[in-house]
């Protein structure tokens, strides 16, 4: 069938949706929707330069919980933790 196409909310314009929601659950469900392939590809890019620089361990619940916000920010356009050896004020 033809590739679908979703309003991407990082590009802000339609564009190629994901084949399958990206994670389970509501969550899965709502980036399968408003996400597209190219920002997904891009952002999981920079999860894994995260989580290489910052030696995340993803069995453990709060380096999952911090990549699901900056997730959350990179696909808002939002100001996020790039993999650059930057520290956030609060993590000095």
């Amino acid at each position: 069938d033809m590739s679908r196409t979703v309003f991407c909310r990082k590009y802000q314009k339609e564009m190629e949706g994901l084949d399958m929601p990206p994670m389970p659950g509501t969550k899965g469900q709502e980036l399968f929707e408003t996400v597209s392939k190219q920002a997904w590809k891009e952002w999981q890019d920079q999860q894994t330069m995260l989580i290489n620089e910052k030696h995340l361990n993803m069995i453990d619940p709060f380096a999952r919980k911090y990549l699901k916000a900056q997730m959350e920010k990179f696909l808002d356009n939002e100001e996020f933790e790039q993999a650059e050896g930057f520290v956030a004020p609060e993590k000095r």
